[in-house]
């Protein structure tokens, strides 16, 4: 079931004691809110996976983000953001989500392409020109992909969703959300009309892994359950797929 939630902090100074942030801090405080929703403790391992680096080097990374204030280590426990870096993350998210937006929006770029496109911008735009693109496209609520879009003023949706995987049988949702870290992908759930908005209904679940029988726009088709937890569904309690 989704659990809402809204995280509200201020955007406005997310510097550290240093001075701006560069790409790459930016990049491992975006991770670290990523895994560990803002608040949970994320084990470095996990940080070093998710950004593909040397354990060694997120750890010295780590301590050089602890003396900047951004955020606390304690060992065997893991990392976690402070309030400043929490706003650096959310800052950096915002840019990255406007900038996806836009493109598809305005540019009419494919949902496919756009992830990797704002990786490269989100640290050269300054905020007011993602303020402009943001406004420009009629201030969106979620990216192309579904993920929330931060506000200026720091309000975060942090609502979480089941994934298809984990809807029963028998039981229709919307999809809310899909994962935008794999452009190929994102291809595939396209060509199956699996995009944010669509409504979909779980037929039959085949046992031990096997795959899962779905209805989508009218058209059966099955996918693994691997592929099936990459997308984020709200349950239609109203919406019952038939016996047979």
């Amino acid at each position: 079931m989704k659990s809402g939630k809204r995280a509200h902090l201020s955007l406005a100074d997310s510097s550290s004691e240093e001075g701006p942030l560069t790409g790459p801090v930016e990049d491992y405080l975006k991770a670290i809110y990523g895994l560990g929703r803002g608040s949970v403790s994320v084990a470095t391992n996990d940080i070093a996976r998710q950004l593909d680096l040397a354990p060694a080097s997120v750890s010295g990374m780590v301590r050089r983000l602890a003396d900047q204030g951004l955020l606390t280590y304690e060992r065997y426990r893991g990392v976690t953001l402070t309030n400043l870096g929490r706003r650096a993350a959310l800052r950096t998210l915002r840019r990255h989500r406007v900038i996806e937006a836009y493109l598809s929006g305005a540019l009419h770029y494919p949902w496919d392409r756009v992830h990797d496109e704002a990786e490269r911008l989100e640290h050269a735009a300054s905020d007011e020109l993602v303020d402009r693109m943001a406004a420009a496209i009629g201030e969106p609520a979620t990216d192309p992909h579904g993920a929330p879009i931060p506000s200026r003023e720091g309000h975060m949706d942090e609502t979480e969703y089941l994934s298809l995987a984990e809807l029963g049988a028998g039981y229709g949702a919307r999809v809310v959300r899909v994962s935008d870290d794999d452009p190929e992908m994102l291809r595939y759930l396209g060509e199956l009309e699996i995009m944010p908005g669509a409504e979909i209904v779980v037929i039959s679940k085949a046992p031990y892994e096997g795959p899962i029988t779905l209805r989508v726009s009218g058209t059966l088709l099955s996918i693994g359950p691997a592929l099936a937890s990459q997308v984020m569904v709200e349950p239609l309690t109203d919406m019952e797929a038939p016996a047979h």
